[in-house]
């Protein structure tokens, strides 16, 4: 009997740890300190992680064209610069709203 409840508290706390940390993978632990110039070019998008919940730190988490992600510090220049040059490449002027001349 006390074998039987032993494997089942060890199966059960297992099984709590393994479900717990899914919650953890979308989370940057450390940053890329410097992307090259090459690399930099191939970023498509990115997305600000806050330090609130299960992660730890603030970072910029750029996506590259295949799928990519590097974690970043947001402080940085460079990381900055690019942010911008990523928002003024996806940027689109507003459309005009069609007018007939119809009367």
């Amino acid at each position: 009997m006390r074998f039987n409840t032993l494997f089942f508290v060890l199966v059960l706390s297992c099984l709590c740890l393994a479900l717990a940390q899914v919650s953890y993978d979308d989370c940057c632990l450390k940053y890329v300190r410097e992307l090259r110039h090459g690399t930099r070019r191939h970023a498509v998008k990115y997305r600000e992680q806050k330090p609130d919940g299960g992660c730890n730190i603030p970072a910029i988490i750029f996506t590259m064209r295949r799928g990519r992600v590097f974690c970043t510090d947001p402080k940085e220049k460079w990381v900055i610069d690019l942010m911008k040059r990523i928002d003024e490449k996806n940027w689109k002027p507003p459309r005009k709203p069609f007018r007939s001349n119809r009367g």
